[in-house]
């Protein structure tokens, strides 16, 4: 009895552990996808979904190299009056 106890208790984190893992996201994914089932509109909306994500990836990279550009300029900002 005490035993199923010890064994519940140490198997509730670790089933936390792997469902909060990657792994246990792609199965969630597998299982939400399988559940909608394979139509068309699933593809066309997660090709929509990746364009998206390509386009903020590279306004990312463009706002990340302005940043750098101004803190370099401002970093080596010749000082007032000389």
């Amino acid at each position: 009895m005490w035993g199923l106890v010890v064994v519940l208790a140490l198997l509730i984190p670790l089933i936390a552990v792997v469902l909060d893992s990657q792994l246990g996201r792609a199965l969630a994914a597998r299982l939400e996808r399988d559940r909608l089932g394979d139509g068309g509109v699933l593809g066309e909306r997660v090709a929509a979904l990746e364009g998206e994500v390509d386009r903020l990836t590279r306004d990312v990279q463009r706002l990340e190299e302005e940043a750098e550009f101004l803190h370099r300029l401002l970093e080596h900002k010749p000082a007032q009056g000389d």
